[in-house]
């Protein structure tokens, strides 16, 4: 036990033994500076230097741009900048796919062509059809009359049919006797108006030029694109008074019949209607004469 004493005591001696550090002119041997140090002293100093200098580091590596160089340790900023492409490049795919989609649906109209496989949503019901033949089909007067007048007031509004709006009306291109209908058969998905040359040719309804170039086939081609997903298109024209981008009224000025184009047999005007990349029949909606 006295041993133990006797050791700690002389190892809180020698960590208090007190040491003068004298620093002194090499030519003079003046004194010039001097300290008095013991080796708890010098130990206590050297641990809170250390600490010292490990906190400066990593705060000079967690708020400056050195981090960046450490392998593994990512940029903020960079981090942020890659989300922001990420959201950009997902945005720019998806208005991509968007025109590309809206491009073909132009193409099918130039090509007067229609997607030919949908599905026949009747078929799906053929089993639970009913044989006509044990039906008296036969409209009672009530029935004739429902319908005339329904047809009359849908003749002239395509708009109210589909969205309730009463007060948009399908204006006529032109005026002159149709020499050839719209018909499915023959993939005729057009009305023709016969029409003198550079008859001026106007706007069915209000919307945006989306087309209005020369074609081999149909000559000056004016494609406008009205509300509620309507198309109308209006071929073999003579010349063109609007270009694509042209914001246009109902009833405006927007071509000149004409005879141009392969597939033209005369002065006319080849007008189509399309609604959501269908086809619809424009004596329904237009009166010609």
């Amino acid at each position: 036990m006295a041993k133990k004493q006797k050791k700690g005591k002389e190892i809180k001696r020698k960590l208090l033994h007190k040491y003068r550090l004298v620093i002194l002119n090499e030519s003079t041997f003046e004194e010039k500076i001097s300290f008095k140090l013991s080796r708890l002293n010098v130990f206590v100093t050297g641990t809170l230097f250390i600490i010292i200098l490990i906190g400066l580091t990593t705060l000079l590596v967690a708020f400056t741009p050195l981090r960046e160089y450490i392998p593994g340790y990512s940029s903020t900023r960079l981090k942020r900048q890659a989300t922001e492409l990420t959201y950009k490049t997902d945005s720019l795919v998806a208005v991509l796919e968007y025109t590309n989609k809206y491009l073909e649906n132009v193409r099918l109209v130039l090509r007067g062509d229609i997607e030919n496989n949908e599905i026949n949503r009747d078929s799906l019901f053929e089993q639970f059809k009913l044989d006509p033949s044990t039906i008296d089909l036969k409209p009672i007067r009530e029935d004739l009359a429902l319908r005339e007048q329904v047809e009359l007031e849908d003749k002239y509004n395509l708009f109210e049919r589909n969205t309730g709006n009463a007060g948009e009306v399908l204006f006529s291109p032109i005026n002159g006797s149709v020499t050839q209908g719209y018909d499915l058969q023959k993939k005729h998905y057009a009305t023709d108006i016969s029409a003198t040359k550079d008859t001026p040719v106007k706007a069915v309804a209000d919307g945006t030029v989306i087309f209005a170039e020369w074609t081999s086939d149909t000559g000056y081609v004016i494609i406008v694109e009205h509300k509620e997903d309507l198309i109308s298109v209006y071929k073999h024209n003579g010349s063109l008074s609007k270009s694509q981008g042209d914001i246009i009224k109902a009833g405006e000025v927007i071509a000149g019949v004409g005879n141009t184009g392969e597939l033209t047999t005369g002065p006319h005007l080849h007008f189509e209607l399309w609604k959501k990349g269908k086809p619809l029949n424009p004596q329904d909606y237009i009166d010609f004469n």
